[in-house]
């Protein structure tokens, strides 16, 4: 905890607002102790947080970009995808407290679980010292180069994947909702991705768009 927290550069006051961060659901559902709490409170919370800091900063930054430009950007800056990369650089998979199953199932390396554990210590970060502290880690961590212009652009997978049917004549491309699994609060997405008609691939997020760049990404590893 204590290399955790040189990485993450903040030191909590509240080492257990920290641990909570770090617990996964599979772990509390195991220990059934009601002193363990599961991240997914502190997720909710940080999503938010980490949504209107990025907001803030791109409308300061961009004073003449568009709001969809903006909506656009803010949505690849705090991704899942984005947020993995994060959770990779503090090296959060080691730090992480999950259940057997989860742990067998190869969880501390699953990018949904370590982009939640981000989101979770924004909110840890809030509650145990405030707003200035969770904005620093921010824009220290998830918005790093963007004052330089280093914006990391997520791929547009599902653009890619329409031009490349299109090679063809009459190919056309569906999307459809698959399944939804979680709470209300934390719902993963399914959608499967059909070229007339047929199940091409699937992909999962925590929106339906971000389900829907995931299958078109998964597709275009099956086609030529």
């Amino acid at each position: 905890m204590d290399a955790l927290q040189e990485r993450l550069g903040y030191r909590f006051q509240n080492p257990a607002l920290l641990e909570n961060a770090l617990t996964h659901s599979s772990y509390a559902n195991e220990r059934k102790e009601p002193e363990i709490q599961s991240n997914e409170r502190l997720e909710y919370l940080g999503d938010s947080i980490l949504g209107m800091v990025t907001a803030d900063k791109l409308y300061r930054l961009f004073p003449d970009m568009p709001e969809g430009k903006m909506s656009r950007l803010r949505a690849e800056l705090v991704c899942e995808q984005s947020l993995h990369a994060v959770a990779l650089s503090l090296d959060l998979g080691r730090c992480l407290r999950l259940g057997r199953g989860e742990e067998h199932s190869g969880g501390r390396e699953r990018p949904s679980i370590l982009a939640d554990a981000v989101e979770a210590i924004i909110a840890a970060m809030y509650l145990d010292g405030g707003f200035e502290p969770a904005k620093a880690f921010i824009l220290g961590h998830v918005l790093e180069g963007l004052d330089e212009g280093h914006i990391h652009h997520v791929i547009d997978y599902k653009t890619e994947l329409q031009e490349r049917v299109q090679r063809k004549a009459d190919q056309h491309l569906q999307y459809v909702l698959a399944g939804t699994s979680g709470p209300d609060h934390n719902k993963r997405f399914t959608m499967a991705v059909l070229l007339n008609g047929t199940e091409l691939a699937r992909g999962d997020g925590r929106s339906k768009k971000e389900a829907e760049q995931a299958a078109a990404k998964a597709a275009m590893e099956t086609i030529e």
